[in-house]
């Protein structure tokens, strides 16, 4: 219980007050920062996704059939939502999430449109 009135005495962060209790649980005497290696490795995986969204647009434009457009623009609005994921967890601005929900919806309904376009060779209601 000391080390608990020892922490209510100062003003740590909330994440910083959940490290500092488990290291000490843990007993490890090295701080482990799990909050950059994750900063880290979020910002190492941003070079893939900007190779796939390259490919995507290159398929988007050269596609051969309107099918292939389809799924080019589907794979890149879902790449697209979990790119703005991580971008929310970098920037730390919720906001962004609720952006990426309602880009996966547009991205879902254009499927449904795509879709009955395709089947029925027809536009609208």
């Amino acid at each position: 219980m000391k080390f608990l009135d020892e922490l209510a005495g100062t003003s740590l962060h909330a994440s910083n007050l959940i490290k500092a209790i488990v290291l000490r649980i843990m007993g490890w005497s090295l701080m482990i920062d799990l909050e950059s290696w994750v900063l880290t490795y979020l910002t190492l995986l941003m070079i893939p996704y900007f190779i796939a969204f390259l490919l995507y647009l290159v398929r988007i434009l050269k596609g051969p059939t309107l099918s292939d457009r389809v799924l080019a623009v589907d794979a890149l609005g879902y790449d697209l939502a979990a790119f703005m994921t991580m971008l929310t967890i970098l920037v730390r601005s919720p906001i962004i999430i609720v952006c990426s929900v309602v880009l996966i919806l547009w991205i879902f309904s254009l499927d449904i449109y795509v879709a009955k376009y395709l089947e029925a060779k027809e536009l609208g209601g």
